[in-house]
């Protein structure tokens, strides 16, 4: 499989993201997913569920980010693949292939967020620009912050967040990050819904931040 350099950022994405994507990330070459439509249509697969996963592909499909720092990485690129689900549940499709051996595949949901299916349907993200956000926030943060402290478990709700915000471009869902005066911090609690394991839960604190380091560049956060 050939990787390209990636000389188009999708829309929707704030500055600093798009800069990340085009810095550090990669286009592998994935076959299309069209010239299974008649394949699916006859497994019972809905139409616009098909034209759904087809927007997917054209929009984010060989799109290869470096490891997020949770979920071992994250998908190693995305690239869907075969709708799964009912008419009265929804309908989920895979995001892209494990980068390792985790015990749940990256899906998009019926309402199109971005999250993980093992024990239980979890979404992390309202939208796959969500977790690309979130991904370029992590290697944002961790370059310009003077001290990156792991919390794990029952220690998280001991983290105050009464004088942060919420960083409102990685609509977050189980997943959230938060601002301060002078740090932000990552909130992983995917793991720990999906597989029903509160000691999953994971804080990642990134202190020392300068206004560049706490914004990187980000003025409207609105999107």
């Amino acid at each position: 499989m050939e990787l390209h350099l990636i000389n188009h950022v999708p829309e929707g994405l704030t500055k600093r993201a798009g800069h990340f994507v085009v810095a550090h990330g990669l286009k592998a070459d994935v076959p299309r997913v069209g010239r299974r439509r008649e394949q699916w249509l006859a497994l019972g697969i809905p139409s616009a569920e098909i034209d759904r996963v087809t927007a997917y592909q054209e929009r984010w499909g060989g799109l290869a980010l470096p490891p997020a720092p949770h979920y071992d990485g994250g998908p190693k690129y995305l690239d869907p693949d075969v709708p799964e689900g009912s008419s009265t549940e929804g309908w989920w499709f895979e995001a892209g292939i494990q980068r390792t051996a985790v015990p749940y595949s990256f899906v998009i949901g019926p309402g199109g967020e971005f999250g993980i299916h093992g024990e239980r349907w979890t979404p992390l993200h309202r939208t796959v620009e969500g977790w690309v956000e979130s991904v370029a926030l992590a290697h944002h943060a961790s370059m310009w912050a003077k001290r990156v402290t792991r919390v794990t478990g029952n220690e998280v709700d001991a983290i105050a967040l009464d004088a942060f915000e919420p960083v409102k471009e990685v609509k977050g869902l189980a997943d959230t990050w938060w601002r301060g005066s002078d740090s932000l911090v990552a909130m992983y609690a995917g793991e720990a819904e999906c597989l029903s394991a509160p000691q999953c839960r994971t804080a990642l604190i990134y202190s020392g931040l300068n206004k560049w380091g706490l914004y990187g560049g980000v003025k409207d956060e609105s999107k």
